[in-house]
């Protein structure tokens, strides 16, 4: 398979970058080595727009490519239609907000996680996805509940910095939505915020996770809130997490996720 058909469905305007990057893996493949086995990843982007998914899929799609995965990318959630097909992938990166999920396409879906094809995304492109879909929910860890303030300056605290997604990353800053969302306690978390109040006073000192891993079925999650829009993944902390959290969830680093429970007495 030559280096350009691995992105089956990048469309045009994915960029001067992710063309290069192509010609690059296409020269390095014409040097004679026999290639690996290939990783295979399934990128899914749609939804509401504002939360620019096209734009964030050319951030990552590339760069899985560089890493060695065959990615097909796909703009319509029919990409879930076919269970089987799924569940020869070894990882799902959503990237639709909101939207609604039809016939077998949630069961095929989860099936397919449970099996141990990992799944990863962030923001509201894999937790305010589909909003009636509980089990979707159950499996993804969390669902979006809100923002106060909208678009604010707040800090994201590393909470583990042994774990491969967040090791060397000290605390950072972000300019954007600060999640408040509903959380699976069970949840592995690896980084959180704290809210000030300042927007919703019954917030003030609660702690949010914003980075969590976790397991479903077979299947490993990893779920970030960071990343309204693709500027956001100009921090270089919120562009590597979401990094190391893909080739997490597709078995390439780290073990497997320690359930943690907060509420343990």
């Amino acid at each position: 398979m030559s280096a350009a058909a691995r992105i089956r469905g990048l469309r045009p305007g994915a960029g001067l970058a992710a063309a290069a990057l192509v010609l690059m893996v296409a020269t390095a493949a014409g040097a004679g080595q026999a290639p690996a086995a290939k990783k295979k990843a399934l990128v899914v982007w749609g939804g509401w727009a504002g939360h620019e998914p096209k734009q964030c899929v050319d951030i990552f799609a590339p760069w899985l490519v560089e890493r060695g995965f065959d990615v097909e990318i796909a703009d319509t959630l029919d990409a879930y239609n076919d269970g089987e097909k799924l569940k020869k992938l070894d990882l799902i990166v959503q990237v639709v907000t909101q939207g609604a999920l039809k016939g077998d396409q949630e069961r095929n879906l989860e099936a397919a996680v449970q099996s141990g094809v990992g799944l990863a995304g962030w923001h509201g492109g894999l937790a305010d996805s589909f909003r009636s879909a509980t089990e979707y929910e159950f499996m993804v860890g969390g669902a979006w509940a809100a923002h106060p303030g909208g678009i604010i300056d707040y800090e994201v605290n590393i909470t583990d910095p042994t774990d491969p997604i967040t090791k060397g990353l000290a605390d950072f800053k972000m300019h954007s939505e600060q999640y408040f969302m509903l959380v699976d306690p069970g949840n592995e978390v690896l980084a959180t915020t704290t809210f000030s109040g300042q927007y919703a006073p019954q917030t003030k000192g609660i702690v949010m996770p914003v980075v969590w891993k976790k397991l479903y079925g077979k299947g490993r999650v990893f779920y970030t809130s960071l990343g309204h829009v693709a500027k956001d993944f100009d921090v270089p902390q919120a562009r590597e997490i979401v990094k190391r959290g893909l080739l997490w969830a597709a078995r390439i680093i780290g073990g497997e996720p320690s359930v943690r429970p907060v509420y343990k007495k």
